[in-house]
C-alpha cells in the first residue's frame, strides 16, 4: 500500500475496518462517501473522504478518523429518519457553522447541532422531524451524545481520540499511533496482533510473554476483538 507521509496521523481504515468500528455496512459506507446511482437518478457523496486527495491503492476507498466519526454521527441521524441527502446538506450547512469539513466531528456539534439539523429540515418542511428536532434534549440524548460519546477533542473543539469501550477499558483509537488501528493504550500493540497471538500462542500467559505486556492488556484486546466480531 503506497502512503504519503502526510498522511500520517489522520487514521486509515477500509470500509469492512470502519464497518467493524461502527456497526454501519461497508456497502453503505461506500455509497455515502463515494455517491451511487439507482436508475437514472444520482445521488452525490454525503461527504468526500479526507483521504482521497491521497494516492492509497489506486481508487480504493480508505476512511480517515475524522470520517470515522462523522460517519458515526450521520448514521444516528438516518437511523432516526432524517434523510442520507438531508445529513449531506447538514454536512455543507454545518462546515460554515463550526468552520471544520467535518462538522459532526467537532465538540462544537453539541451546541450547534440543533441549530444546523433544524436549518435543514426546515427547507423542505418536514414537519413530524422539526419536531421531533425541535426539543434540544431529544437531539442530545438520541443523537449527538451517543455518537460523540468516549471522544476526546483538541484545543480546537475537533476530535483526536476515541475510547470505544470507555477510558477505564484501555483500548484507545488513536489516528497518531499505529494508523488509528484499535490498541492497548499501555503498550500500543494494536489488539489485532495481540488477540492473533492468543490463537498462535495457545494462551493469553504465552501472547503476553512473547510481546512483553501484562495478560490484562492482552485479555482486554481478546475481549475487544470478540466484540468488533460479534
Amino acid at each position: 500500500m503506497k502512503q504519503d507521509l502526510s498522511m500520517i496521523g489522520l487514521g486509515l481504515y477500509s470500509p469492512s475496518e470502519a464497518a467493524a468500528l461502527t456497526n454501519v455496512p461497508a456497502p453503505r459506507i461506500r455509497r455515502w462517501l463515494t455517491g451511487h446511482q439507482v436508475g437514472e437518478k444520482t445521488y452525490p457523496a454525503l461527504w468526500r473522504s479526507q483521504l482521497e486527495k491521497f494516492e492509497v491503492d489506486g481508487d480504493q476507498l480508505y476512511l480517515s478518523f475524522l470520517d470515522l466519526v462523522q460517519l458515526r454521527v450521520a448514521d444516528a441521524f438516518i437511523r432516526e429518519g432524517v434523510s442520507a441527502q438531508k445529513v449531506r446538506r447538514a454536512v455543507e450547512y454545518g462546515s460554515k457553522i463550526v468552520a471544520s469539513d467535518y462538522p459532526f466531528a467537532s465538540a462544537r456539534f453539541r451546541t450547534d447541532g440543533r441549530t444546523i439539523v433544524l436549518h435543514v429540515l426546515q427547507d423542505d418542511g418536514d414537519e413530524k422531524l422539526i419536531d421531533l428536532f425541535k426539543s434540544g434534549q431529544y437531539l442530545m440524548q438520541k443523537v449527538i451524545e451517543p455518537s460523540l460519546k468516549n471522544l476526546e477533542f483538541n484545543e480546537a473543539d475537533i476530535a483526536t481520540r476515541w475510547w470505544p469501550l470507555g477510558k477505564n477499558k484501555g483500548v484507545v483509537v488513536d489516528p497518531a499511533r499505529q494508523f488509528g488501528q484499535p490498541i492497548d493504550d499501555a503498550s500500543g500493540v494494536p489488539t489485532s496482533v495481540l488477540a492473533e497471538a492468543v490463537q498462535a500462542e495457545g494462551s493469553e500467559a504465552k501472547a503476553a510473554k512473547r510481546y512483553m505486556v501484562p495478560v490484562a492488556s492482552v485479555h482486554r484486546a481478546v475481549a475487544f476483538q470478540q466484540k468488533l466480531a460479534a
